[in-house]
């Protein structure tokens, strides 16, 4: 179990890697600028977090978190659930959409897979839906392309609603069609 210093040290790093993305590309980062603008000693960032994937990790973890907070799962249709529980992680992010789709357009696109199946964890668990493998490997896939219109849905994000009501609608349609639905 994390100290709530290391959490403390890993968040205040987390503030400034998204104030430098919007200032510059991923690749002009490094983990020391990242240290010098959370006021946080480069030795003790590097104890908590080894470079700049381990800080994204933990930025998708609290985007997780909180979204997982913010879920309320009072409907008893589970296409309903799913859909919230999506839309609060969208949610989450939106007051740092100019970072992540900056972070987003210059990462190498396998630098994100490894958090797509633990977001899609998190929607599932949030809408009370059992993460089984096809069905996580499912919402990791509804997740993709989600995020993805997100990048370019700006406003009232009625571009991304319609993205997961039709994807979350083939989801359900292709696990019922292996067994696999709910």
């Amino acid at each position: 179990m994390t100290s709530p210093a290391t959490n403390d040290a890993r968040d205040r790093a987390c503030h400034a890697l998204l104030a430098l993305a919007v200032e510059r590309p991923w690749s002009q980062i490094s983990l020391r600028d990242i240290a010098d603008h959370a006021g946080t000693p480069l030795a003790e960032l590097y104890a908590t977090c080894r470079g700049k994937a381990a800080l994204l990790a933990y930025l998708a973890e609290r985007h997780d978190l909180a979204a997982l907070a913010a879920t309320q799962t009072a409907s008893e249709d589970v296409h309903d659930r799913l859909f919230d529980a999506t839309m609060a992680r969208v949610e989450i992010m939106e007051p740092d959409r100019v970072a992540l789709t900056a972070m987003a357009r210059e990462l190498p696109r396998l630098a994100l897979v490894p958090h797509f199946p633990r977001t899609a964890r998190a929607i599932l668990e949030a809408a009370g839906v059992e993460a089984t493998l096809p069905r996580t490997a499912a919402m990791a896939a509804v997740w993709v392309r989600v995020a993805h219109v997100w990048r370019d849905d700006e406003g009232a994000l009625n571009r991304t609603m319609a993205e997961i009501d039709r994807r979350l609608k083939q989801m359900r349609s292709r696990l019922t069609r292996i067994g696999a639905g709910f």
